[in-house]
């Protein structure tokens, strides 16, 4: 990563930042039976599906780069070996980017996006009663509130290294801000986008769900969280995998030492990520199959 010698993302506009995510963008070497472009009620999507079995289940997923970058293209490897290790079908969601389409844009499209998956499952072949969400870092910050807002039945979530408290108020802020890959700096220029920095959007707990009431987080569906020793991100990633088991949510969590923000999408890189692909896979893939 320091080889590419790529300018830190603070100094980048939101386009530029893109363009550099591109070029770092690589054919996907997974193989999968089918994929398929679909319009999830206005919102892009691209469909995974392992088998062509009628009867799969479906995991909505929701992509991160901090609400500004990142796109179903950036982790079509990724939902592609969660599709096949789960067994189930996979729906990517390419939801609107800030700063061209500031917050509530994106969690708009992903509650969308889910609400459609639900009524047009059997279209996918999938089946409607066996929904589950997730995401990564700004995605799964999203799969949070779509859970606290219960549009739809869900029967799981997955989070990896979610973004739950946009005020930035955790130890691992301050012990990981130099990253690697992810730095404190880069953080507030991805919430600078989101929000605008209003102080009153940061503690939403639509932006924040770290300040969601106990009675809204307890009535969220099973989780697995992944968490990344060094990652700003860790310590509000386990203190929300520690307060959705302690209000009776089945909680699995499970830190990767020696991890760093964004390993989850270099499987071909790195044996953590894909043992960690896997591992989720095989979660979803039973929550899906009961």
């Amino acid at each position: 990563m320091a080889q590419l010698n790529e300018p830190p993302l603070e100094s980048c506009t939101p386009t530029q930042a893109r363009e550099i995510r591109a070029r770092r963008q690589r054919p996907s070497t997974e193989p999968i039976h089918e994929t398929r472009e679909v319009d999830a009620g206005g919102v892009p999507a691209r469909l995974f599906r392992p088998t062509d079995r009628a009867d799969l289940g479906l995991l909505v997923f929701l992509h991160g780069g901090g609400w500004v970058v990142g796109s179903i293209d950036s982790h079509d490897n990724l939902c592609r070996i969660l599709a096949n290790s789960s067994g189930h079908a996979v729906l990517s969601v390419g939801y609107r980017l800030a700063p061209e389409h500031p917050f509530p844009a994106a969690l708009d499209d992903a509650l969308t996006a889910t609400h459609w998956a639900h009524a047009n499952a059997a279209g996918l072949g999938c089946d409607p009663d066996r929904l589950a969400i997730g995401g990564d870092s700004a995605g799964a910050n999203l799969a949070i509130v779509v859970c606290h807002l219960r549009p739809v039945p869900l029967r799981y979530q997955l989070l990896v290294y979610p973004a739950t408290d946009l005020t930035c108020s955790f130890p691992s802020q301050i012990e990981n801000a130099a990253g690697p890959s992810l730095t404190s700096a880069a953080i507030a220029w991805f919430i600078h986008h989101y929000t605008g920095d209003d102080r009153e959007t940061i503690a939403d707990p639509r932006v924040s769900p770290h300040f969601a009431a106990d009675d809204v987080v307890a009535g969220s569906p099973p989780t697995l969280v992944i968490t990344a020793e060094l990652d700003p991100l860790r310590d509000e990633g386990d203190a929300y995998a520690a307060r959705l088991a302690s209000l009776g949510v089945p909680t699995s969590h499970v830190r990767f030492s020696g991890m760093y923000h964004g390993f989850f999408s270099m499987a071909d890189f790195i044996d953590d990520a894909m043992a960690a692909n896997h591992l989720a896979g095989i979660a979803v893939g039973r929550a899906l199959s009961r």
